[in-house]
C-alpha cells in the first residue's frame, strides 16, 4: 500500500478540535505527523524516499471518514434488494467509510452465527468497514431476549430490533441492564404498534385528504418517552431512531436535561420533505415512520441546532422495483439513501445555516464514534486511516439509475443539490474518488 500525502485541504476534525488549512499524512493506513513523517522535505528524485501519492484537495474539506450507524444491507437473506458488495460501494459512494448494519435480515442477526456470517461477507466483499449490530429480542419478535453476551463476543457494536420495537416493558428494561453488563448501546425504533395500528401515513390533513390509514406521531413519542425513562431508571445509554416528531425532540431535550444517557437521529427525509409529498401516491414517500408536518420539520431542524440531535443516519432501506410498484398500502416502507444523504444535509442544514459545517461534520463522526464505541471519527496522529474529502459546493443532481445500489427507491430522484463526497480513503486505500 502506498502511503498518502493529501495537501491543502480545509481539515476538519470536530474531535481534536482542528478546523485550518493543512496537510494529512497516511503511513501504513494511519494518521502519521505529515510535518516529521517520510513524505516531508522528500524531493522527486530521492530514490529512498517511500512511495508517497499526493493528492491536492485545494478547496475541499478532509475530514475523518464519516459514520451511518443506520444501515440495511439486507444480506443475509435478500440479496435481491442489496448485498454487502452493493450496499458498500453505495456507501462508499456517498462519503462512508463505515456503515452499521441493522439485524433485520433472513434469518435475524440474533445469534453469533448470523452475525459471524455477516462479518465473513464484509471482509470478503465489502469496500468499507462494516460493524453488525445484533438483535435485542430472538426473531424480532419482542418474546425473549436474545443472548445479548454472546453477540458481543461475536462483535456486535449495539443490539436493535430496528424494523420493530419491543412492546413489552419489561422485556426492554432487562435488555437495556443486560447490555448495560456488555457496554453495548441500545437503539430502537420507537413505535407503539397498538396506537400505529396498520397506517401507512402520518395521521393528518394529507392521510385524511388521501384516504390513507393514519401512523399518529403519539405512537412514536409515548416510545420515545419510555426509553427515556429507562435510560434514566438503568443509567444506560438508549439511543432513539429515526426521530420525526416535534413531540419526540421535545421529550428527548427535556430528559436529557434530566440528565439521562439518552440520544436521537434525524434522517434527511424526515428534515427535506414533508407529507404532502405523497399527495401523488408515490411509493417512494413510504418509509416508517412516516414524513410528517411542516411543524415537525421545524422542530426537528432546532433540535439539531440545539444540539438534542447529536447524530445524522439514513436509515438506508432498499426494496427492489416490483416491491415498491403496487398500491400504496401494500408497498414496503423504506428509501435508500446512502449517496444522497450527505448532500441533503449540507443542502438543508449548512447552506440553509440551520449549523455550520464542523457541527455537520461531528454529527456524522465524533458523535455516532462515541455512542457505539468505535475506534474511528478522528485524525488525530495514530488513528485509522478513515478519510473522507468533500466538496460541500458542488452542484449535482439525484440520478437514481447512476445509483450503486441495487435498489432505485429513492424520494430524491431529480432533485439537485449542493455538497458531494469527492474521495473516500478507508485504512489508507482510496475506495472511491469521483471520476
Amino acid at each position: 500500500m502506498d502511503d498518502l500525502l493529501i495537501q491543502n485541504g480545509r481539515v476538519i476534525d470536530p474531535a481534536n478540535g482542528v478546523d485550518e488549512i493543512r496537510d494529512v499524512l497516511v503511513v501504513n493506513g494511519r494518521i502519521a505527523d505529515a510535518a516529521s513523517g517520510p513524505a516531508a522535505g522528500s524531493g522527486a528524485g530521492d530514490d529512498q524516499a517511500p512511495a508517497v501519492r499526493r493528492m491536492d484537495a485545494r478547496g475541499r474539506v478532509v475530514c475523518p471518514g464519516l459514520i451511518d450507524i443506520h444501515v440495511h444491507l439486507r444480506e443475509p437473506g435478500r440479496s435481491d434488494k442489496e448485498t454487502i458488495e452493493s450496499g458498500t460501494q453505495a456507501a462508499a459512494r456517498g462519503g462512508f467509510t463505515s456503515v452499521v448494519c441493522m439485524p433485520n435480515t433472513t434469518p435475524p442477526a440474533d445469534n453469533a452465527g448470523t452475525v459471524e456470517y455477516v462479518k465473513a461477507r464484509a471482509r470478503e466483499k465489502g469496500i468499507v468497514n462494516v460493524f453488525p449490530s445484533g438483535a435485542i429480542t430472538v426473531g424480532l419478535k419482542g418474546e425473549q431476549m436474545a443472548e445479548i453476551g454472546s453477540l458481543k463476543r461475536a462483535g456486535v457494536v449495539a443490539i436493535t430490533d430496528d424494523g420493530h420495537c419491543v412492546q413489552n416493558n419489561e422485556i426492554m428494561r432487562r435488555s437495556i441492564e443486560y447490555a448495560k453488563m456488555f457496554e453495548l448501546a441500545v437503539l430502537d425504533h420507537c413505535q407503539d404498534f397498538a396506537l400505529s395500528s396498520d397506517g401507512v401515513a402520518h395521521e393528518g390533513y394529507w392521510s385524511m385528504i388521501l384516504g390513507l390509514r393514519g401512523w399518529p406521531a403519539i405512537a412514536e413519542e409515548i416510545i420515545v418517552a419510555r426509553n427515556c425513562l429507562l435510560a434514566e431508571f438503568c443509567e444506560w445509554k438508549v439511543h432513539m431512531q429515526h426521530v420525526s416528531s416535534k413531540g419526540s425532540v421535545r421529550i428527548l431535550h427535556d430528559a436529557r436535561r434530566r440528565g439521562a444517557m439518552v440520544s436521537g437521529e434525524v434522517c434527511p427525509h424526515h428534515i427535506a420533505l414533508t407529507d404532502e409529498s405523497i399527495k401523488g401516491y408515490d411509493t417512494n414517500f413510504k418509509m416508517n415512520p412516516p414524513l410528517r408536518e411542516k411543524d415537525d420539520v421545524e422542530a426537528l431542524l432546532q433540535g439539531i441546532a440545539d444540539g438534542v440531535i447529536e447524530i445524522l443516519a439514513s436509515d438506508h432501506a432498499p426494496h427492489c422495483s416490483f416491491e415498491k410498484e403496487v398500491e400504496f398500502d401494500d408497498a414496503p416502507f423504506g428509501v435508500i439513501g446512502l449517496e444522497t444523504e450527505l448532500g441533503i444535509f449540507l443542502t438543508e442544514l449548512v447552506h440553509k445555516k440551520v449549523i455550520p459545517l464542523p457541527k455537520m461534520i461531528a454529527m456524522f463522526t465524533v458523535h455516532p464514534a462515541r455512542l457505539l464505541g468505535l475506534d474511528r471519527g478522528a485524525l488525530g496522529v495514530g488513528a485509522k486511516a478513515d478519510i473522507t474529502i468533500l466538496d460541500p459546493d458542488r452542484e449535482w443532481v439525484v440520478d437514481r439509475e447512476q445509483s450503486a445500489s441495487q435498489s432505485r427507491n429513492t424520494p430524491f430522484h431529480g432533485r439537485p443539490l449542493k455538497g458531494k463526497a469527492v474521495t473516500t480513503i478507508v485504512g489508507g486505500k482510496v475506495v472511491w474518488e469521483e471520476g
